[in-house]
C-alpha cells in the first residue's frame, strides 16, 4: 500500500506553485496541467516550473512548457517534491528529463517557536539596499536574482546586524499559510556569529504575526543551512527535486 503523502507535503507544493505567480510582473507566467511556469528576465534560477503536486501532467503539457522555455531562451526546468515524482519518471524520462539536484524540504510548526532572536534583527524598507547586502553575502552573478525577489510583491525582507553592522539577509512571502523561507546569506566576516539562528527565529515569529500556521524551507542537503534549520525545530517533510531536459 501506498503511504499517505503528509499534508505539509501537500500544502507545500500547492503554495509554491502558486507562488509563482507573482513572477508575472517581471516576465511570464503560465500554467500547463499541474504545472505552473515562471520567467523573471535572462538567465535567472527562478526561471523553472513547479508540479502542485496534482495528477494528470500529460505530453501536451510538456510539449507546451518547452515551447515556452524555448521562447525564452531557457532549458526546461521544472521542480517536484518527492511525494509526486514517482508517477512522473518515466514520462520524464521518456521526454529527455535528467536529475538535475535534490534539496532537502523542511516544514516547521507555528504553534512551538524558538525563543526571539539575540541579534538585532530588522526589517529592510528598501528594495535595493536589501538585495546589494543579499547579493555581498551570495556572491558575484546573484545580484540580478536577489533584486528580483527583492521586488516580488509580499516579500518581507530582514537585516541581522553584529555589532551595529549589517552581517546577513534573508526573506519569507506567505501563501496559502505557508511561510516561504529563502534568500538567507551572511555576509563575508561575520559567518560564525549566530546570524542565520537569529534570521531563523526572527522569521519564524513574523510568520506567526502574519498568520501562518507553517513555516517551510529548502536546503542544500548536509550543509550548514540544513544543520541550522534542524535547530531551529524544522522537521524533514520530504524533498524538492529538480529536473532538466537535455
Amino acid at each position: 500500500m501506498t503511504p499517505p503523502v503528509p499534508d505539509s507535503l501537500a500544502r507545500l507544493a500547492r503554495a509554491e506553485a502558486a507562488g509563482q505567480g507573482r513572477y508575472r510582473e517581471f516576465g511570464g507566467v503560465e500554467r500547463f496541467g499541474p504545472l505552473v511556469a515562471a520567467h523573471a528576465g535572462p538567465d535567472l534560477p527562478v526561471n523553472a516550473a513547479w508540479h502542485d503536486g496534482g495528477a494528470g501532467l500529460t505530453e501536451p503539457d510538456l510539449n507546451a512548457f518547452e515551447t515556452f522555455s524555448a521562447a525564452r531562451g531557457e532549458r526546461a526546468t521544472l521542480h517536484v517534491l518527492s511525494h509526486a515524482a514517482p508517477p512522473l519518471l518515466p514520462l520524464l524520462r521518456a521526454r529527455g528529463y535528467a536529475l538535475d539536484h535534490v534539496l532537502h524540504a523542511y516544514t516547521h510548526d507555528l504553534t512551538h517557536l524558538p525563543p526571539p532572536p539575540d541579534l538585532d534583527v530588522r526589517e529592510e524598507p528598501d528594495p535595493d539596499a536589501w538585495a546589494d547586502l543579499a547579493a555581498r553575502g551570495f556572491g558575484a552573478g546573484s545580484e540580478g536574482v536577489m533584486r528580483v525577489n527583492a521586488r516580488l510583491t509580499g516579500t518581507r525582507r530582514l537585516v541581522a546586524g553584529v555589532e551595529g553592522v549589517p552581517a546577513g539577509v534573508a526573506a519569507l512571502s506567505l501563501q496559502g499559510g505557508i511561510a516561504a523561507f529563502y534568500s538567507a546569506a551572511t555576509l563575508p566576516g561575520w559567518r560564525g556569529r549566530g546570524v542565520q539562528t537569529a534570521l531563523l527565529a526572527a522569521r519564524l515569529h513574523l510568520a506567526a504575526r502574519m498568520g501562518a500556521d507553517l513555516a517551510s524551507v529548502f536546503v542544500t542537503p548536509e550543509s550548514g543551512s540544513e544543520r541550522n534549520v534542524r535547530r531551529a525545530g524544522f522537521a524533514l517533510a520530504g524533498a524538492r527535486l529538480t529536473f532538466t531536459r537535455e
